[in-house]
């Protein structure tokens, strides 16, 4: 049986909700992912973590693969098997690029909750580039909770606030690349699988780790920080399969809100694992973006209940 050829995406309320659900614990396996790679990064460096992301991760998501949701669907290496190859290659790279910009932030002491503050600079570019490389569009009230969200990123990045510092800087120089990465998972959802597009993801990171460990030799590989690693591998494995899934279901100015979410998972496990607390300005700004990411939610709710009405008519 042959994988399908072209998909067609589609932006309706029962999809979008459905899409919310997935990304929703998409996004809390991938902060888990990242607080395993933080507490593993003093232990085996940058080129550790790129390494071991991959050598975890793409068992995780070979196994899921086996297990299709349909029944009836192609299973197996087959639906590892990428149909645009170069585009999934360069979203793989543009990712991997992304991937490290965050490494090297908390390697310079960079909290999990303020990364994720300043992160969410993400979803305001996702909604712009899906007009133009995706041909979506951004209904009003998407397009206030996105503005809505951004005004509580631009209060958390101000000049001389708390977050303000060198490792924001490289933070700042990632969110491009992330958001790229996002569109471009929607972009290829209409030829390629889920597991098509983790795998290649995860596989990316190893090539990369490789050339960094030829300047930056592993500091050591404890019992300990392996076990990091292998929650690394699942966490981002799962993460970024259920994550590929949601944007295959919604479209991305309805999910890039959701980004938001990482902010509350990572202010409860920095603290539960590092001792840390997110600064003033991080909450003041959580507080509007969670609002938005939370209307979003509602409008696609309201949106769900009109359209199964209209189903349900004679």
């Amino acid at each position: 049986m042959a994988l399908p050829i072209r998909r067609v995406l589609r932006d309706t309320g029962v999809d979008t909700v459905d899409g919310i659900a997935v990304v929703f614990v998409a996004y809390l396996l991938m902060t888990v992912g990242d607080t395993a790679i933080k507490w593993a990064l003093p232990a085996v460096g940058l080129a550790g973590v790129m390494i071991g992301r991959a050598v975890f991760g793409l068992p995780t998501v070979a196994l899921l693969a086996c297990l299709p949701a349909n029944p009836r669907a192609v299973g197996g290496w087959r639906r590892l098997r990428p149909v645009r190859w170069r585009m999934v290659a360069l979203r793989s790279l543009v990712h991997t690029l992304a991937s490290l910009t965050w490494y090297v932030a908390w390697q310079m002491g960079m909290t999990l909750a303020d990364s994720y503050a300043i992160g969410f600079c993400t979803p305001l570019l996702m909604t712009l580039l899906a007009v133009p490389l995706l041909g979506e569009r951004i209904r009003w009230r998407r397009a206030a909770s996105t503005t809505l969200g951004f005004a509580g990123v631009l209060l958390m990045l101000r000049p001389g606030g708390a977050l303000w510092s060198p490792a924001a800087l490289v933070m700042v120089a990632g969110i491009a690349p992330l958001a790229l990465s996002r569109i471009l998972i929607r972009l290829l959802a209409t030829t390629e699988t889920p597991e098509c597009l983790s795998f290649w993801l995860m596989a990316a990171h190893l090539p990369a780790g490789l050339l960094l460990w030829v300047f930056l030799p592993i500091p050591g590989l404890p019992v300990s920080a392996l076990a990091a690693l292998a929650l690394v591998g699942l966490g981002n494995g799962m993460g970024h399969w259920l994550q590929s899934r949601a944007f295959a279901l919604a479209p991305v100015g309805a999910l890039a809100p959701y980004e938001y979410t990482t902010l509350l998972w990572g202010s409860v496990l920095g603290w539960l694992v590092f001792a840390e607390l997110p600064t003033r300005d991080a909450l003041l700004g959580a507080v509007i973006v969670i609002a938005a990411g939370l209307y979003n939610l509602h409008r696609e709710q309201v949106r769900k209940r009109e359209e199964l009405q209209l189903q349900s008519r004679p």
